[in-house]
């Protein structure tokens, strides 16, 4: 894959995160305020309950980086040939889109594959209860860390985006794009409790960033499909050159 086409998944897979906020904050939002009150009392204000909310979100993207890591290595060698068709760029594109329609709450057919996640998440509950309390940073970044295993449509709808790539490190990469994309809404939903959780569920302010991904879904479709047009235009020209080359060393060799 050429560097355009990388810049723009790492592009849609930022604004994927960052758009979807109005979704991560129903979906993580209250564990992002149960987190706050898991701290001793003494740090759940200020520049403490700031630091320890930046823990549990660097832990959460870490998570997000590890998975973008296994699905990018597990695309590479078992997907090789396919991956290096467009096909998985526009199946990512198309499931952006789909994902855009359940964010402006068009269509709910998405939750039927968050609950795919529901089993390992409820598997992990012993551990999440091990971490409590958070009473260090590093707890605050295992804490997080657990929490990235929460089923989610759009972090699902990311991962499309790291399997196009199909890639370890690139894919990888496409992760860690998606997880600050999400950081600025989930760390000040942390820190400001229910303020911008209500603005950001609001029905017009989900329709447009539902709108907004869809548009990202459509362009990422309609990328992948003219990269591959134009890949192919290029190819022609070479191939009609060896063409002609052969014509002309069949008639040299017939003048001889």
């Amino acid at each position: 894959m050429n560097t355009s086409m990388d810049a723009a998944l790492l592009a849609s897979a930022w604004a994927t995160g960052l758009l979807g906020s109005t979704h991560c904050v129903g979906m993580c939002g209250g564990i992002s305020t149960a987190l706050s009150f898991a701290l001793p009392a003494d740090k759940r204000q200020g520049a403490s309950l700031f630091g320890y909310q930046l823990a549990y979100n660097l832990g959460r993207i870490l998570t997000y980086t590890v998975l973008g890591i296994v699905v990018g290595t597990l695309a590479h060698g078992i997907l090789a040939g396919w991956a290096a068709s467009p096909w998985p760029r526009a199946f990512a594109g198309g499931f952006m889109v789909v994902m855009g329609l359940y964010l402006a709450g068009w269509w709910n057919g998405l939750q039927h594959i968050e609950g795919l996640g529901g089993g390992i998440w409820k598997s992990l509950a012993p551990l999440r209860t091990k971490i409590l309390p958070v009473n260090h940073p590093l707890k605050a970044v295992a804490a997080g860390a657990v929490w990235g295993f929460l089923p989610c449509g759009l972090v699902y709808s990311a991962l499309t985006l790291a399997l196009a790539r199909a890639d370890t490190v690139a894919s990888g990469g496409v992760m860690l794009a998606f997880g600050l994309g999400t950081l600025p809404t989930l760390l000040l939903t942390g820190t400001l409790a229910g303020k911008l959780r209500h603005y950001l569920q609001m029905k017009n302010v989900r329709q447009l960033a539902g709108l907004l991904v869809i548009a990202l879904g459509v362009w990422t479709v309609f990328l992948a499909l003219s990269h591959n047009h134009h890949h192919e235009g290029a190819s022609m020209p070479s191939d009609a050159a060896s063409m002609e080359m052969g014509g002309e060393h069949a008639m040299h060799h017939h003048h001889q």
